[in-house]
């Protein structure tokens, strides 16, 4: 093995990724796949996760497979965790990647859209580092948690009034329980992708706003899921062993631009 490859080497790891059957964290799953970990991949439809578990059983002959889970139930998500150890002995990272968004002007928010992005963005994501937390912690079981965090919860970015929100609570919650269990070997951090096309975002993607983005993106492009691979591993790995709390933004510049 090479030194780079023991850098970032996860084998005999095994990831849980939540949100893994969408663009971003299904890319984030493949390069967590060839880095050496298994990989379970969480959601709801086990259609849209085979075409990905093919891609990783192909290109890197892992062992990967689809775990169908209500991630806003705690009980389904102890009951998710449980069955990932007798599969696989254990569990050492965990992606939080679901997310809903919407477009609604702030004063027609109702009430059902604002519960629904909350309860999808929000508490399906506190709930699970409660869950796979108290895991790692009281089985002793070093730990990487990494939230999917969001530019619109570094900035106040217009049209996507809830979604900044829940994003902006993940950011928070994400530091404080890395300082939490940091010294417990749990290291908690938030990856912020930038302004990537995806199957929750294209809706807003109108001309005008595209214009504003690449105006505002020193890198004049979108990113593309592979490029998140490379702080992904980072933060899985023993590479970053000693990084958490951090928010790691991949965004083509996006964050540095005042004007």
């Amino acid at each position: 093995m090479s030194y780079l490859e023991s850098l970032f080497s996860l084998k005999d790891k095994t990831a849980v990724v939540i949100g893994g059957t969408g663009e971003l964290c299904g890319a984030m799953a493949e390069g967590l796949a060839g880095a050496g970990a298994s990989i379970v991949i969480v959601g709801r439809n086990p259609d849209k996760a085979a075409a990905l578990l093919a891609k990783i059983h192909q290109a890197h002959h892992k062992r990967a497979w689809f775990e169908s889970c209500d991630v806003q139930s705690k009980a389904a998500l102890a009951d998710l965790l449980e069955r990932v150890k007798a599969k696989a002995g254990g569990v050492d990272i965990l992606i939080n990647g679901a997310g809903v968004n919407s477009a609604t002007p702030f004063l027609e928010v109702t009430e059902e859209e604002y519960q629904r992005i909350v309860d999808t963005n929000m508490k399906a994501v506190f709930l699970a580092c409660q869950v796979f937390g108290r895991y790692f912690l009281d089985s002793n079981r070093d730990g990487s948690i990494i939230n999917i965090g969001s530019m619109a919860g570094l900035k106040p970015l217009s049209r996507v009034f809830t979604y900044s929100a829940t994003k902006a609570a993940i950011h928070n919650l994400s530091a404080n329980l890395a300082r939490e269990w940091a010294a417990k070997g749990v290291r908690v951090n938030t990856l912020v992708p930038g302004f990537f096309p995806a199957e929750q975002n294209r809706k807003v993607l109108t001309p005008e706003r595209v214009g504003q983005i690449m105006g505002h993106t020193p890198m004049k492009r979108f990113g593309e899921a592979s490029e998140l691979v490379g702080a992904t591993l980072l933060l899985a790995s023993d590479a970053g062993k000693f990084i958490t709390g951090i928010e790691m933004v991949v965004d083509g510049g996006f964050n540095c631009m005042a004007i």
